[in-house]
Order: C-alpha cells, then structure tokens, then sequence
C-alpha cells in the first residue's frame, strides 16, 4: 500500500490541505495574487523563486536537461519528464467516459471538462469561458495586447510561448514532424497533419450548403461564410471586412506597401507567397496543368478551371442582387461593383477611380510619358509590351483564338470568353434553336411564338462540344 502524508494545515479560504506550512503559505498566495518574485528583464512576476529561474532559461536560452534518446533541450526537469513518456508512450491518467488516456493530471482534468462542459474560468472583457486558468491568460492577452514572449533573435513577440517556440524554428531550420509516405518534414505537427490528407484523399468535413467537402475543419468554416456573408475581420484603416484572418493580413499590406515575398531570380517583390510561387513558373516554364478538351496549358490549377468553363459554358457565381451568373469569382465582385457604385482603383495624379485595376493601368496611360513600347507600323506607344503585343494583332489580323462550337476567331482570349457565353445553355437562359437538324441559330429568350416543348426538342438535336 503506498504511503500517504497527512494533511493536517488547510487553507481557511477554500479548504485545501496540505502537509506542511510552507507549502499552505504558497497555496495563499493563489488567493491573494501575491508575486514577490519578479523578472528584471520582462518584469514578469512569480509565486515561487524556483519558477523565476525556470523563466530566466527562456531569457538565456539555457536548457539544461536533455533527453538521452532523441538530445531534445528543456528548461525544466519535469518538461522534460513529460517529454520522456512520448518515447515511452506512457499515459498513466485515463478518462473514466471516453477511455482517452493521458500524460499529465491537469491534461486529464481539461480533457473531463470537455465532458461536463464545465468552463469555469470566464472573461471580464468579453465573458468567453475557458477550461483552463492559462487558457483564459492568454486569450486577455488578446484585449490587452500584451506579448511577453521575444524571439531574441529577430525580436518578434508572441502571446504564447508555444507561438514562440514555433517562431524560432524559422532560423534554427528545425523540422521535427516527418510525413511517413513521403518523407516531407514540417515545422508544425497541425502542417503535417494537413499535408497527410493529401496523400489519403480523405475530406471529413462538408459543408451543408453546397456539399463541398475538406479536408480541415478551419477551411469549412472558412467557406461556409461564402454562403452566409460573414465578414468578421476588420481592416483598422479603410474599415474592409474579410471572411479570414489571412486575408486581412494580405489587404494590409496594400496600405503599408510591404512586400515581403522576393523572386530570386529577378528581385520583384509580391504582397503574397502565392504570387510569388506563380511568378517563379514564368522563370522556369513550367505549365503542369492542361485542358482535356483543346490541351492548352497553364501555371496554375486555378487558371486551368477557369478555362475549361470556356468549354463548358458553367457560371456557378450568381449576383444575389439581379440573378446574373459568372464564370469566376472576381467577374462577379467586379459586376457588384456596378450596383454598389464601388470604384476602390484611384489615379494618385488626377484622383479619378475605378471599378476594375485593368482599366486603371489603362488610365494611368494617359499621364505617363514614358512609353518605351512603340509599335513600328504606326507610331503609337504603350506603357506595357503586353499594350503593344495586343495591339499588334491589329496589323497582322492574327486571331489565334477560336471558338470550338463555331468557329470563329478572335485575337484575344477575353473576346473569345465574352463570345462563349453566347452558346451557353440553360446555365444564363440562352436557348438553342433550330428548324432543321443543320444552320443552327440562337436566340436570347424563349417567346411566346416558339413553344418551350419545340425548343427542348432542338436542343436534344445539337450537342455542344
């Protein structure tokens, strides 16, 4: 039988025992908020002197205990006991419902809350409940703005230490988390779990609005405000709403012009990581994504989709305010624009705005006088190769696009585009018709003189490629 010390001193203020004065004495300190010892570096306070040379490690980077297996550094004896059961797998602590085992008491007892819903620290500001004190301490952290934790290298700050000690594997190039398919090695155990649904395919999570499924909860629920409208993240400065966090970050960089994203190659910079990863395939070439109905290529997946509803006629982005259908997304937010009135492109020389950034870098032509791009059959100049490219088709007649369905040619894609949509069925209340099986022709709506039953009976006769 093990054992058991009596507990023969209790606190007055809520009963606990304990077995000797010195640890009653620390126990009221809880109660009374009392901190005698404070960090001279970050003026952070502590119950216990032990605790503040824990802390102190963080200052000074010391991590004096070191697992014998796999030579990972803690600051403490017992994290580094709590690391050692990850190799031992050891979770003595199990839950009496679920069966769930556990490393820690205090994991356990977070974990029983779960069940019980029992959340019994509240906030004062916005009155969010936690599981957990230290949940609950740096969920304040985001009303006060308070970020003790420092990376002593480049000097960022963080509310949680764990964000910290993420942070800093950026220049210590660890890695720890490995994909067991493809060897692929992650800074974050949620990033590896991510990059693992790729290999598996699975995707848990469904919307109950459209059907479409993900493979993380985060980008559900980013999606479903697709469907509802919600915009929760504020822009400080204009005062635009985003449906995600990241998106926000990104349309700040429009007003503080930082561009952290470098090409190598040519030193353009770009606002987002992604933009950069599609500018470097102009670098290399690379187009791995092709049209299975004309083999056309493209850098990107997303282009490629955007392609084929050339193909297809499909317009699956609709304007809530007078039911008109768009082959993407960024058609539609420009046509909204047209009941809104929303101009957000503005000339910094003449103020005059715009709906669309294409028409004002056309603008913005007007003003420069510096058009290196001239064409050498009649004389005019462009502010961009790309200006001059397309004008030169002018000259030659060259109309390398053509419609698969009739044939006809144009010299820019976004004319051959605007032409599909004249074969588009059903989808934009276009309707094919024919009196014989051949000279098929095409008319804008369905009229009283040409009944509906005739019309479904000709389209049955034509089939779009």
């Amino acid at each position: 039988m093990p054992k058991f010390e009596k507990k023969v001193f209790c606190c007055n203020i809520c009963g606990k025992g304990f077995s000797n004065k010195y640890t009653l004495k620390q126990h009221i300190q809880i109660h009374t908020e009392e901190k005698p010892y404070t960090c001279e570096i970050c003026s952070k306070s502590f119950l216990e002197k032990g605790n503040l040379k824990m802390h102190m490690r963080n200052h000074t980077g010391e991590k004096q205990y070191s697992c014998d297996i796999c030579d990972k550094s803690y600051t403490s004896k017992q994290y580094l006991t709590f690391h050692m059961k990850s190799h031992t797998e050891e979770k003595p602590y199990s839950c009496d419902i679920c069966d769930k085992s556990y490393t820690t008491k205090q994991n356990l007892t977070i974990h029983i809350q779960r069940h019980t819903g029992e959340k019994q620290y509240s906030c004062d500001i916005c009155d969010k409940s936690y599981t957990s004190k230290q949940n609950l301490t740096i969920h304040i952290r985001s009303h006060t703005g308070e970020k003790p934790y420092s990376c002593y290298v480049c000097g960022v700050s963080f509310a949680e230490q764990a964000l910290m000690r993420i942070h800093m594997r950026i220049h210590t190039g660890e890695r720890p988390y490995s994909c067991d398919v493809c060897g692929m090695s992650f800074a974050q155990l949620g990033i590896m779990k991510r990059h693992m649904s790729t290999h598996t395919g699975e995707k848990p999570y469904t919307c109950d609005v459209c059907g479409t499924s993900f493979a993380q909860k985060k980008t559900m629920k980013k999606h479903i405000r697709t469907h509802t409208g919600e915009k929760p993240y504020s822009c400080a400065i204009c005062g635009k709403l985003y449906i995600a966090q990241e998106y926000l970050t990104i349309h700040i960089r429009s007003h503080t012009g930082e561009k952290p994203y470098e090409c190598e190659v040519c030193l353009s910079s770009f606002k987002e990581k992604s933009s950069l990863t599609r500018h470097m395939k102009m670098h290399t070439g690379e187009k791995p994504y092709s049209c299975d109905v004309c083999g056309t290529s493209f850098a990107q997946k997303k282009t490629m989709k955007r392609h084929i509803r050339t193909h297809t006629g499909e317009k699956p982005y609709p304007c809530a305010i007078c039911g008109k259908f768009y082959s993407t997304q960024e058609c539609l937010t420009i046509h909204i624009r047209s009941h809104t009135g929303e101009k957000p492109y503005s000339c910094e020389i003449c103020s005059k705005s715009f709906s669309e950034r294409g028409k004002l870098t056309i603008h913005m032509q007007s003003h420069d006088v510096d058009k290196p791009y001239n064409c050498e059959v009649c004389g005019i100049s462009f502010i961009q190769k790309a200006f001059l490219n397309r004008h030169m088709k002018k000259h030659t007649e060259e109309k390398p696009y053509s419609c698969e369905i009739c044939n006809k040619s144009f010299s820019e894609s976004g004319k051959l585009t605007k032409h599909m949509q004249s074969h588009t069925v059903v989808s934009t209340g276009l309707v094919l018709m024919s009196s014989q099986n051949t000279n098929p022709k095409w008319y804008t709506s369905i009229t009283e003189e040409e009944p509906t039953e005739q019309l479904l009976s000709y389209n049955k006769q034509i089939t779009l490629k």
